[in-house]
């Protein structure tokens, strides 16, 4: 970006300027970009000679951009858009696609799903370094907004317009119950045979546990299968184990049930009458999005690894639930 015939504004220094504006720290903005903390501020201080202007206030707690920083990075963000755009927008063979790709999963979708995939991703797509993050979808959410992740697998529908989503399966949920409840004499479990009172659930902030909720039409309060003792995992497999040891149930994904033993599967698992309750699991990413290549190279990859026990198309006996 060539401002004056003697000042030069490389695309690098341009990164690390928005990386710190939407992080508003230097040593997050530096793990970010991979650098270190010196390198970026002394980067950023280049520009700021160069230009003969601040571009953060370094003084506030969290940095913030001066006004004239603002108006920099404003620009800044236009021509960082414009150059990905060119270089991403390119039509090119998904097997010799190149660059970094940042995405985002769910927890109650990462654990099962992740495992599946991403060797054959490797394998397929050498030249693409994927960065996976762990993380609600709230937070997933915020980081599509702000351009700090380019896609992610959660669930849907969002309904959010800013955003476009493929589904790429539909899974159903099981009962994971501990030996000696009663709803292991059936075959199949009714819809009406769930006592809230024996549920354990996932923490707050997450959509697995708030679609739960709608199905089981459970309270906010509910959660207490040990009278005396809360306990809100972030983990199926945590509240898995804690139901094995002890009693109560709870509901599972598909995926983490394709991963339990025979035995597991006969003694804890049981199966829903239908409509099946399910959840459908997409990949999301913003409309204007320019790594639209990676992205279908990404959804391709992830669909040929699910076991053929996944649908991709939701079945007639199944109910997709709301997010809440």
């Amino acid at each position: 970006m060539c401002l004056e015939d003697n000042i030069l504004v490389s695309l690098t220094q341009i990164e690390y300027i928005i990386a710190v504006d939407k992080f508003r720290h230097f040593g997050k903005a530096a793990q970010f970009c991979n650098i270190s903390q010196p390198t970026l501020s002394q980067q950023i201080q280049k520009v700021e000679d160069s230009l003969s202007i601040i571009i953060f206030d370094r003084l506030q707690k969290p940095i913030i951009p001066t006004d004239e920083g603002k108006k920099f990075i404003h620009q800044a963000k236009k021509v960082l858009k414009a150059h990905q755009e060119l270089i991403y927008g390119v039509p090119s063979k998904l097997d010799s696609l190149s660059g970094i790709f940042r995405l985002g999963i769910i927890p109650t979708v990462s654990a099962y799903l992740v495992p599946l995939f991403i060797h054959n991703f490797s394998i397929k797509y050498p030249k693409i370094t994927l960065y996976i993050n762990e993380l609600n979808t709230e937070n997933i959410i915020r980081g599509i907004n702000e351009d700090i992740i380019d896609g992610a697998v959660l669930a849907t529908p969002l309904k959010n317009e800013t955003f476009k989503e493929h589904p790429l399966y539909y899974e159903s949920f099981l009962l994971f119950s501990a030996k000696g409840e009663p709803l292991l004499n059936k075959n199949k479990i009714k819809q009406t045979d769930i006592d809230g009172a024996k549920m354990w659930m996932l923490q707050d902030g997450n959509c697995f546990k708030s679609q739960i909720a709608q199905f089981c039409s459970l309270k906010h309060e509910e959660n207490t299968v040990i009278k005396n003792v809360r306990f809100q995992s972030g983990s199926l497999d945590t509240l898995c184990h804690v139901i094995k040891n002890n009693s109560g149930y709870t509901l599972i994904p598909e995926l983490l049930s394709l991963q339990l033993g025979k035995e597991i599967l006969e003694q804890h698992v049981r199966e829903f009458e239908p409509p099946i309750p399910s959840r459908e699991i997409s990949f999301v990413y913003r409309r204007d999005h320019w790594k639209i290549n990676i992205i279908k190279a990404i959804k391709q990859t992830i669909q040929e690894s699910l076991p053929h026990q996944i649908k991709i198309v939701p079945s007639l006996n199944q109910k997709v639930l709301e997010i809440c």
